[in-house]
């Protein structure tokens, strides 16, 4: 009967799929984005149960929240039918979307007659409602005999959590403070895990950095070993039916407290289909044992390496050279009553996103959609800086912007002003809330609108969103060294890619660096 597994297991995949495109054309795509709602397509649905550890153990008990069709359960009960005959297998699956519950079912009695058809065992049990209630409620994990689990395979959906919302209180109290769902199925997966146990899912790359997922990050790490992570080169290729470009990673990690950290192997593709490339590395390279900020530094391939050590040598952090980096002060839909669309006695000039242009600021502009201006007075004044040089960053850029990072210097020679608002869309660097050294702004404007740091974060952070923190984290060039290309940026906007490059190398004429650009 065991020859005959292999054939069973496909036919099981095989229909599911099935289930899940009838599924997916089937539902409202409002619904969807409402429930955050991402299928998994047969091939990643394969690749990700890849990923399981299958232990010796006579039962392996396996969970999948947010099941939707069941095709991260079908990929790894085939897989288990195939490679480990005999064993038994319990299966509880949770889905909160009543039209998924038919799709859902005939999935499961498919795993347990698959099973069957080959003398293996698979018994299950559907959750039909909500993951965060079930794995959080004492009433509703008695009623369904919640137990620890060896394996938890996911792909959950996406979605912001409002602070106040019932199921972000809920996780929080359970184990920790998150604010999407997809960080909260994965903080309750690792709750729900035995010793040993293993989670492996798909999920955005935004939780290895940026501030928000802090306490998510500490609560991960202090009970998980990460085992294995896969990218892909092309995010279009995650998804592949679907409009989805959410830049994702492929990861299996194992419930432990153990202090001894293996090496990590990391993996990197184009596709499903196509080669993949792995690599070793120190856990220590993944996280860092001394950040506080417990940021999952994710390189793709040896290039990623070099380029990350290369930056984690820079001489520089950012208080060595008297600088501090904050986000605008000014939140305009709080301080409307204050603010004024064109500059009026009384007013001081108010920075947004837009008024960056070529490395400066042209301000103000006529006709815009946003204030140009905001009322100088005793509720505002703190919410201001005094007049000086300061750089300015984008907190967001779009997919189509050159550079991850795009920032600017506001000079007062060319906006002669008291004081100047920032507005929250972008971070200011400063030094103690004033100004900083005119060479050093221009030299730190011409560094962040370097080639070398867009590809330090663009292979680095899986979102478009540039934080303060993120921008503390970094290691910068020494304080000379800024002043050197300072002075070396001409009068007039910011130059060409290819000179910003240029006096970025020559100045931190390191070797390695100049390597790097030139790779």
């Amino acid at each position: 009967m065991a020859t005959e597994a292999p054939a069973v297991a496909t036919d099981l995949v095989l229909r599911t799929e099935a289930r899940r495109q009838e599924s997916s054309s089937a539902l409202d795509p409002k619904q969807r984005a409402k429930l955050g709602q991402y299928f998994t397509p047969a091939p990643a649905a394969d690749f990700i149960a890849s990923l399981a550890r299958l232990e010796t153990a006579d039962t392996i008990r396996i969970l999948d929240p947010g099941a939707g069709a069941g095709s991260l359960t079908a990929s790894l009960v085939m897989r288990i039918l195939r490679e480990r005959p005999g064993t038994r297998i319990s299966v509880t699956a949770c889905e909160v979307d009543p039209q998924l519950h038919e799709a859902l079912a005939a999935t499961l009695e498919d795993c347990v007659n698959s099973a069957k058809a080959v003398n293996s065992h698979v018994e299950v049990s559907l959750v039909q409602g909500d993951f965060i209630a079930w794995a959080t409620e004492d009433e509703g994990l008695f009623a369904h005999g919640r137990r620890s689990f060896d394996l938890v395979i996911m792909n959950p959906p996406y979605k912001k959590l409002a602070a106040n919302s019932r199921e972000r209180r809920a996780v929080t109290a359970a184990c920790t403070e998150t604010s999407n769902l997809y960080s909260a199925f994965m903080a309750l997966g690792v709750r729900l895990l035995a010793p040993g146990g293993q989670l492996v899912a798909i999920t955005p790359r935004s939780f290895a950095n940026g501030p928000y997922f802090r306490p998510f990050r500490r609560y991960f790490l202090d009970h998980m070993h990460i085992d294995h992570v896969h990218i892909f080169e092309a995010r279009n290729k995650v998804f592949a039916d679907t409009a989805v470009l959410q830049e994702n990673v492929i990861f299996s990690a194992t419930r432990t407290e153990d202090p001894d950290r293996r090496p990590v192997t990391v993996s990197t593709s184009q596709s499903y289909s196509s080669e993949i490339r792995s690599r070793t590395i120190q856990y220590t390279e993944m996280v860092h044992p001394e950040d506080a900020e417990y940021f999952i530094h994710i390189s793709a391939d040896e290039e990623d390496g070099q380029l990350a050590a290369a930056l984690a040598n820079l001489p520089a952090s950012l208080p060595e050279i008297s600088c501090q980096v904050s986000t605008g002060r000014v939140v305009d839909f709080r301080s409307k009553d204050h603010l004024r669309p064109e500059p009026v006695e009384g007013a001081v000039p108010l920075i947004y996103p837009l008024h960056m242009r070529e490395g400066g600021i042209l301000w103000p502009v006529s006709g815009a959609k946003k204030n140009n201006a905001i009322m100088l007075n005793g509720d505002t004044e703190k919410m201001t800086f005094p007049s000086g040089h300061y750089v300015v960053v984008k907190r967001l850029s779009s997919k189509e912007e050159k550079r991850r990072v795009v920032a600017s210097v506001f000079d007062p020679d060319e906006t002669p002003c008291t004081r100047i608002g920032f507005e929250n869309h972008v971070n200011v660097f400063h030094y103690g809330g004033e100004g900083i050294e005119k060479e050093i702004a221009r030299g730190l404007c011409l560094w962040l609108n370097s080639t070398l740091l867009d590809r330090l974060i663009r292979r680095f952070s899986g979102h478009t969103q540039v934080n303060a923190t993120d921008l503390r984290n970094l290691r910068y060039p020494s304080k000379s060294q800024l002043g050197a290309m300072g002075r070396d940026w001409p009068q007039g906007p910011l130059p060409e890619q290819a000179k910003i490059d240029g006096l970025v190398e020559r100045n931190l004429q390191r070797v390695e660096i100049d390597q790097l650009l030139d790779g």
